[in-house]
């Protein structure tokens, strides 16, 4: 079942967010540093109560195995729904959460009368590359970068 995030389940969002920040680490060192977590649990708890930003689980069984977090916004006069964090968890991913999750995202983004729907993904996280390619998104832009 897929639901708005309550504040009971923030430790097992907060467990997510950790898996997550340990790709995000791996591929990128240089940014994520030690902090392998986005948000704080007051940043979390604040976000639970954001209807511009909303959080929605996968629950099964009781127990929390995917979450979205999700921001609309307004990208050049279109209103956009971005997912900002995307994960289900490592033990229960094969399973078709993910494909839940994303149409959830897609059908709740025309529900609330946005354009499209945008996500980034890092280089290296392959895996959820091939996911997204999957889903049939496609790549609207590109950013480039070099370090200084």
């Amino acid at each position: 079942m897929i639901r708005p995030a309550q504040i009971s389940d923030a430790p097992a969002i907060y467990s997510l967010l950790e898996q997550v920040g340990a790709v995000h680490q791996k591929i990128r060192p240089d940014i994520y540093g030690q902090r392998q977590v986005k948000f704080t649990e007051e940043e979390l708890n604040k976000l639970f109560n954001d209807e511009n930003a909303p959080v929605f689980v996968y629950e099964e069984d009781g127990k929390v195995l995917g979450h979205l977090f999700c921001v609309i916004k307004n990208f050049a006069k279109v209103k956009t729904f971005y997912i900002e964090d995307f994960c289900v968890d490592e033990n229960a991913r094969g399973k078709g959460i993910g494909t839940k999750l994303y149409e959830f995202a897609k059908a709740y983004a025309k529900e609330t009368g946005c354009h499209n729907l945008i996500l980034c993904v890092w280089e290296g996280n392959d895996q959820a590359k091939a996911f997204y390619d999957k889903m049939g998104m496609g790549v609207q832009r590109t950013v480039r970068e070099v370090i200084l």
